[in-house]
C-alpha cells in the first residue's frame, strides 16, 4: 500500500507549479518534459543550454536530497524488467499520439486553458482511476 503524504505532496507539487511558472515568466517556454527532452535530441534545437540545465536540474535535485538527508527510497516491484521496457514503450507511444506527456498537459496545458489538454488530463486521470480500481478491487490487488 502506498503511504498517504499529503504535505510533502503539496510541497512537490507546489514546486512543480512554481518550476513552470518561472519557465514561462523567464523564457516564454512551456515546462513540458518530453518537449525538453525532444529538443536535446537530433537535431539538437538551438536553445538547448537551457533544456539541458532543466533536464540535469530535474534529475539531480532528488539525488542531492537524498545525499544530504538521511532518507532512504526503497524501491521493489513484483513487475519484471521486460514488463517495465514495455510498459515504457507504450507510453512513449501514447505521448507521441497525445501530442506531450502527462505534466505537458496536466500542468501546463491546463493552466493556459487549452481544451486539448484538458481533454488529455481528463482521459489520463479517468484511466488511471479506472486501473487502480480494476487492479485493488477486481485483480485482488496483484
Amino acid at each position: 500500500m502506498t503511504e498517504f503524504t499529503p504535505l510533502l505532496s503539496l510541497a512537490g507539487g507546489a514546486l512543480i507549479g512554481l518550476s513552470a511558472v518561472l519557465l514561462m515568466a523567464f523564457h516564454g517556454r512551456i515546462a513540458g518534459m518530453t518537449g525538453i527532452l525532444t529538443s536535446l535530441l537530433p537535431p539538437v534545437s538551438a536553445d538547448w543550454a537551457w533544456r539541458a540545465a532543466f533536464l540535469a536540474g530535474a534529475i539531480l535535485a532528488p539525488m542531492l536530497i537524498l545525499g544530504f538527508s538521511d532518507h532512504v527510497i526503497a524501491y521493489s516491484s513484483p513487475v519484471p524488467l521486460p514488463w517495465i521496457v514495455v510498459g515504457g514503450l507504450i507510453v512513449g507511444v501514447g505521448v507521441y499520439f497525445g501530442s506531450g506527456c502527462t505534466s505537458g498537459h496536466g500542468v501546463c496545458g491546463i493552466a493556459r486553458l487549452s481544451p486539448r489538454s484538458i481533454a488529455a488530463t481528463v482521459t489520463f486521470m479517468s484511466t488511471a482511476i479506472a486501473t487502480v480500481f480494476v487492479v485493488r478491487h477486481m485483480l485482488g490487488g496483484i
